[in-house]
């Protein structure tokens, strides 16, 4: 059976025929486990402890996204008790897949591999600890426009929820240093696998045309093109769009695409998926960057009318992953949050 939950034939009857009703139903109940999620945690803080977890829904803070190393607002894993962790894994638990909980943890402990690779680097002063991750709450759970957020080095999760459903899931980042885990007890780990040999799978479906099209430049770039800004926009539709893709090339492009989709609950997924058929399959573009052999510095995008992953391997010798999603105009809700103030008095 096919790994991938989305795009199977079984899976995809399923979500075309799923009524309205029940949609916005799933919707209302991952919104709502979200909230009481939120609330028990919130529930075990001290005073202090609240205050740096918590801050008003229009805070300029919510709109931050950072996959460096920095500081960071918000209350981190390593203030927290052992009996509070737990509870701030399971609101993570509430917005990712098994999936993407998974990889989100391995992320986390990648930071005491990448520890002991940067332990004889002398003067070095970044701090690599797997509970400098932190939570932040922004406005009261379940009560009008909410969010999330848990973030840290190389993960960067932020759902939006307005009207009891979960909104945006964007933008969201994940990146592994090292990609590939060469020595110590966590040899052969590979946390972001799929984003790289999925995409290198459609590459070697295509034609020697198809091929030449969809390289749009010969040298991947350092860093992912979108970094760290707050907002993302369209990037120049360079490589080879879906229309001209084959019916079997355009299913690698879906697995790829629900390599991402995949990292939230099946209920959100689902619901983006249906997002990205309206907006339209067929204008959606794979342009790759670099190299083609494995090991070589790489990038690719996938883009359409609302949304673009980008993806990127280069930096410590093709070793160090970044990867996100982010929607055009709705990263952090901006777009439905507009039409709920136009629409609602306040």
């Amino acid at each position: 059976m096919n790994r991938y939950l989305f795009f199977g034939a079984i899976v995809t009857s399923v979500v075309l025929v799923l009524p309205r009703t029940v949609d916005s139903a799933l919707q209302a109940a991952a919104a709502r486990a979200m909230a009481k999620a939120a609330d028990v945690f919130l529930a075990s803080l001290s005073a202090e402890q609240r205050s740096k977890a918590t801050f008003p829904f229009d805070d300029d803070r919510r709109l931050e996204f950072r996959y460096t190393p920095r500081a960071r607002t918000g209350l981190s894993i390593k203030e927290m008790s052992d009996a509070q962790r737990p509870l701030a894994h399971a609101l993570l638990k509430t917005g990712l897949s098994m999936r993407g909980y998974t990889a989100a943890t391995q992320i986390m402990e990648l930071e005491n591999v990448l520890r002991e690779i940067e332990r004889p680097r002398a003067g070095s002063t970044l701090v690599r600890d797997p509970q400098l991750y932190f939570v932040s709450i922004f406005g009261t759970p379940g009560k009008g426009p909410w969010g999330w957020k848990f973030e840290g080095h190389h993960f960067s999760t932020n759902f939006t929820i307005l009207d009891d459903r979960p909104v945006v899931f964007a933008p969201t980042f994940m990146g592994t240093h090292p990609a590939i885990v060469r020595d110590g007890p966590k040899k052969g780990l590979r946390v972001l696998r799929d984003e790289e040999e999925v995409a290198r799978e459609l590459m070697a479906a295509f034609t020697d045309a198809q091929r030449a099209r969809a390289i749009f430049d010969v040298a991947a770039p350092r860093e992912m093109i979108t970094g760290e800004g707050r907002e993302s926009k369209p990037l120049e539709p360079r490589g080879l769009p879906t229309s001209a893709m084959t019916p079997e090339q355009r299913r690698i492009l879906e697995r790829l695409l629900d390599v991402y989709l995949g990292r939230m609950v099946p209920d959100l997924a689902r619901k983006r998926l249906e997002g990205l058929r309206q907006a339209g399959m067929d204008s959606i573009t794979f342009g790759w960057a670099g190299g083609q052999d494995v090991g070589g510095p790489h990038y690719y995008r996938v883009q359409g009318p609302t949304f673009l992953i980008e993806y990127d391997n280069t930096q410590n010798d093709a070793n160090h992953i970044h990867s996100v999603w982010r929607d055009f105009g709705n990263d952090f809700g901006r777009d439905l949050l507009r039409e709920h103030y136009r629409a609602t008095p306040h």
